[in-house]
């Protein structure tokens, strides 16, 4: 019986070897690609770099959000519009989340300062390291709340 059970332990130590350098993988994918994400939303609604937010782009661009233009021109005017009219928005990445190809991001974004803003969840999708897809959920900051948590 105790010789079963080391040859039962020693096949499973070598079973889980052999998957650690799969797990290391996936888990350095997943911090690359949250990586890259982050650095996106940076250089595109931080900085208002479209140039520089557009390096993070796939080879297309689809957009889920329905009153935002689709694909990487839709990206640009959305930039372009924050530079006009709120040159000092600002948007503050509270937790970033992966999963597979999917990188989540839980953010309060101020358009103008002073002001509550918003509380946004985004959700992209990468495909080989480069961002390929979006969606987002938004709700503003109330004045008052029903309870004492807060939405970050």
């Amino acid at each position: 019986m105790t010789r079963r059970l080391i040859i039962g332990a020693a096949a499973l130590v070598a079973l889980a070897g052999q998957a650690l350098p799969a797990r290391a993988a996936d888990a350095a994918q997943l911090e690359a690609n949250k990586k890259a994400v982050v650095a996106f939303y940076e250089k595109g609604l931080n900085q208002k770099d479209f140039d520089a937010a557009a390096a993070y782009f796939g080879a297309q661009y689809v957009q889920h959000n329905p009153t935002a233009p689709d694909g990487i021109a839709g990206f640009k005017a959305f930039i372009e519009m924050l530079r006009t009219k709120f040159p000092n928005s600002h948007s503050e990445i509270k937790r970033v989340f992966a999963d597979g190809d999917y990188v989540i991001l839980h953010v309060h974004a101020v358009r103008e300062p002073g002001t509550r803003g918003a509380a946004i969840v985004d959700i992209f999708r990468l495909d080989n390291g480069k961002i390929v897809e979006h969606w987002d959920v938004r709700q503003d900051v109330p004045e008052t709340a029903a309870n004492a948590n807060t939405m970050f």
